[in-house]
């Protein structure tokens, strides 16, 4: 399975499969930062919508930050790896601390990224929701879940790479999936791209700054 050159060409491709929404005023593309936000840039580029960030925190195993035992959403959405933090016997107070850790980047991020920008109201709009690829899953749950209280008509999750068993598992959580490659033996996002350079902070508002002209693109 071929790699990506980076997550602008995998933004490309994923717009071309989404053009059913170009020009649409009921439509919204919301990145979850900060890797999934170029790859959404191309996408609202070319589809002529909004584009805003949806923020979500992946709360790491004390010790091992990169496996994800949940993570949590704006909003005060919380999702659970119960399995995980069941089988390494997580307490509930190194539970607790790390919430309060993520929450405080949360808003960090949230105040650094969308400044003093109203954040867009989403009911009864189609959400095209959009990261650099689904690994354990955990954010993009937190982000369905979150997202879902706005009473959208419609959740499409739009990312270029899935596991193949994630895919299958997270699909009913959703109302389409467009996610073109599904690999077996998926190993890391960043395995299926030949420039996984990590995305800075500053890159997010410069990318969120340039998007607000698309909609006056029609």
């Amino acid at each position: 399975m071929e790699k990506y050159r980076n997550r602008i060409e995998a933004g490309e491709i994923l717009a071309a499969e989404l053009m059913e929404y170009a020009d649409r005023d009921d439509v919204v593309v919301l990145a979850l930062p900060r890797g999934g936000v170029p790859v959404a840039f191309e996408i609202a580029k070319a589809l002529h919508v909004p584009l805003d960030v949806f923020i979500v925190r992946k709360l790491g195993v004390p010790g091992h930050s990169e496996l994800a035992m949940g993570a949590i959403a704006m909003g005060d959405t919380c999702v659970f790896n119960e399995d995980i933090i069941s089988e390494l016997g997580i307490p509930k107070d190194a539970i607790d601390q790390i919430i309060e850790e993520e929450k405080k980047e949360l808003k960090r991020r949230e105040v650094s990224y969308r400044g003093d920008h109203a954040f867009p109201s989403l009911k009864n709009k189609t959400i095209i929701l959009v990261d650099d690829g689904i690994a354990t899953g955990a954010t993009m749950r937190a982000a369905i879940k979150a997202l879902r209280k706005s009473q959208p008509a419609a959740i499409i999750v739009a990312v270029p790479v899935a596991d193949k068993f994630m895919c299958e598992h997270m699909l009913p959580l959703m109302d389409r999936l467009v996610c073109p490659r599904r690999p077996l033996h998926f190993y890391a996002v960043g395995a299926w791209y030949e420039d996984f350079s990590q995305t800075e902070d500053e890159e997010v508002r410069d990318l969120l700054t340039r998007s607000r002209s698309f909609t006056h693109i029609h």
